[in-house]
């Protein structure tokens, strides 16, 4: 996450979120559902697995979060209430529509 983040990702990581997901819009909306629709506490990450292919992973406490022979966390969405609350309250959806005005897609690139 970052200040004048934001957007949409660019290269390789837009491309490949485009092959699997057909779009970034169908990409963010999965996504946002996943982290809405998440019961309890967790995350909504994005991953890019062993083979090389892009996927969505959502999991809640106290599942093990990224199994790092198989797949590599590029970027996440926190709905734990600790990550929103103050600001949120109970509107997690709030919370994820707001997160998509910081990600760092620079910084996912990288990681990817």
């Amino acid at each position: 996450m970052g200040p004048k983040a934001g957007g949409e990702p660019k290269g390789k990581l837009a491309d490949d979120i485009k092959s699997t997901f057909g779009s970034f819009a169908a990409f963010k909306e999965r996504f946002t559902d996943a982290g809405i629709k998440r019961f309890g506490s967790g995350w909504a990450w994005l991953v890019k697995n062993k083979q090389g292919r892009t996927r969505n992973y959502f999991h809640s406490e106290p599942e093990q979060p990224i199994d790092a022979r198989r797949q590599h966390r590029c970027s996440d969405v926190d709905v734990w209430e600790h990550a929103y609350y103050l600001n949120y309250q109970n509107r997690r959806p709030d919370y994820i529509k707001a997160w998509w005005n910081v990600v760092n897609w620079d910084a996912v690139a990288k990681n990817y």
